[in-house]
């Protein structure tokens, strides 16, 4: 079945809508017939510009960029993307892949990093990954969610000292790594919460205490990464 399928909205079950921003037409082609395959609708943008004057025609659930392009910084791309439709999720992915330049654009509000070279299996759980994120935004609150600035505020600091312990305590980085919400028992968290930062749901971590330093994004790449292989 379709993996698209999983994603139909709307009295038409319209697909999932994705922009592949790719400079490189063999790469480009092989995301195209991947993501097709899996019922997605797909369209292409060899350069920057182009993919900037899509975004301005077409609303996109999903762009695919590629962060090394002929004419213009990707990074920056995914910046503009991101300021005129914060609603649409991006992957990231690139040839040059660094520790440095994942954090550069999850710092932007990049779900994933998929480095080069990528099987059909990587790329199609980082594109199903990015698009429940994406549906799970744009539900209601939950219940289980604080419901008072109190509670919000005290959960808001427990993800910033769970973070925060990452980046100095190895022993806790590897618990979490290896046995996920178990490793946060000892901290006023919703299990919504603990789901989040066991999986490295960065946009979720991002709304509930905004922009993170480069050391509390550490562990969340290295979980991203994980996933990836």
């Amino acid at each position: 079945m379709p993996q698209a399928r999983e994603f139909q909205t709307g009295e038409n079950r319209t697909p999932p809508h994705i922009l592949v921003m790719e400079d490189d037409p063999n790469v480009a082609g092989g995301l195209e017939a991947i993501l097709g395959e899996e019922g997605f609708k797909v369209d292409l943008a060899e350069t920057g510009r182009l993919a900037l004057e899509a975004f301005r025609r077409h609303r996109f659930d999903l762009l695919v960029a590629d962060i090394r392009l002929p004419d213009m910084d990707g990074l920056e791309i995914i910046r503009q993307v991101k300021e005129s439709s914060p609603e649409t999720e991006v992957i990231a992915i690139s040839g040059y892949a660094t520790t440095s330049l994942a954090v550069d654009a999850m710092k932007l509000g990049v779900h994933d990093f998929v480095p080069k070279p990528f099987n059909e299996q990587q790329i199609v759980s980082a594109v199903n990954g990015a698009l429940r994120a994406r549906r799970r935004a744009a539900l209601p609150a939950a219940a289980a969610r604080p419901r008072t600035e109190a509670q919000r505020l005290i959960q808001k600091n427990a993800v910033i000292a769970v973070l925060n312990r990452t980046a100095e305590d190895l022993d806790f980085w590897r618990d979490l790594m290896q046995n996920g919400s178990l490793a946060l028992e000892g901290y006023t968290l919703s299990d919504e919460a603990k789901a989040a930062i066991a999986s490295g749901d960065l946009l979720w971590i991002r709304r509930q205490v905004g922009e993170l330093t480069r050391r509390q994004l550490m562990f969340i790449y290295k979980r991203l990464e994980m996933e990836a292989w």
